[in-house]
């Protein structure tokens, strides 16, 4: 069996294409702005910002990155999110992760306003998710459904078996699931321990791998036919050229040669969820009656 690569750049496309129906007609000074706040220097956050300005640029929405310094306290970090959230022109605010040791992220990301959550992490925003809301899920856990509805995947009573339970992936995908009435099971590292991961994930149709451990997926894992979406994205040098590359959580070859639909790594989850985040910020603009 050879696995069929199901791509994120269509769905991207189709995603982008939506945010600039809804705006059509807008002038660019009035179309949603989002702001990104960056403390310190974290090469991988840098990155990430470029990305997004990159993204807002190719649907014509506005961009701002406020760069802060790495020691700035806590206080006057608050007192920057607050002046964020009261500016009428900022339309979505996201902190760039990782913050400094002595930032407490969780709890300032709970102190942008619930309708300028862009990443769809606050508080208020995952208790909806809990009710069955997309409208500001975190923007992975959209990408995931968005990807399996591409498979067309038929959800009522499916096998799910997700691996990774963060908050921001593993938890609301599986409430996104539960929601579509798939039966759905959480691994996690206690289940690892136990030796008993790959006696879940060989039950799965779908088998949802986000946890951040290169290869941690081999094919004694994958249920043949199964749908795979990978959603880990590490670093890792070639032995052979010397060269760092993005792989998976999953040995990508393992599950081409036994599963029925693999998401690659890169070019799959990745830019699906850069896609979301844009229409998270027009969604952002309806729930503030600005578009």
């Amino acid at each position: 069996m050879s696995a069929r690569l199901l791509e994120g750049g269509p769905v991207a496309a189709r995603i982008k294409q939506s945010v600039v129906d809804k705006l059509m007609g807008i002038p660019l000074g009035r179309r949603p702005k989002l702001t990104a706040v960056l403390v310190g220097d974290d090469p991988g956050a840098k990155f990430y910002a470029r990305s997004q300005a990159k993204g807002c640029e190719e649907v014509s929405l506005r961009y701002e990155l406020v760069e802060l310094p790495a020691d700035i306290s806590e206080g006057d970090l608050v007192l920057k999110l607050r002046e964020l959230n009261n500016d009428d022109d900022v339309t979505g605010i996201i902190l760039m992760m990782p913050v400094p040791e002595h930032i407490d992220g969780r709890a300032m990301q709970g102190l942008i306003d619930p309708l300028k959550d862009v990443d769809g992490v606050h508080p208020v925003n995952l208790g909806h998710v809990v009710q069955g809301k997309m409208d500001l899920a975190p923007c992975t856990a959209q990408a995931i459904i968005e990807l399996l509805d591409e498979a067309e995947v038929d959800y009522y009573g499916a096998e799910v078996v997700i691996v990774g339970h963060s908050e921001i992936v593993g938890k609301p995908t599986a409430l996104l699931l539960l929601d579509r009435f798939a039966t759905t099971t959480v691994c996690h590292i206690g289940t690892s321990d136990k030796g008993m991961l790959a006696h879940h994930t060989r039950e799965a149709d779908i088998l949802i791998v986000a946890v951040g451990v290169a290869g941690l997926i081999t094919k004694e894992h994958i249920k043949p036919g199964a749908i795979v979406i990978d959603v880990g994205t590490n670093r890792q040098k070639d032995p052979e050229t010397g060269k760092t590359r993005i792989v998976g959580d999953v040995v990508a070859a393992d599950a081409m040669e036994v599963a029925g639909m693999v998401t690659p790594v890169p070019g799959g989850v990745g830019v699906v969820t850069s896609a979301i985040l844009l229409r998270n910020l027009v969604t952002c603009a309806e729930l503030q009656g600005k578009v």
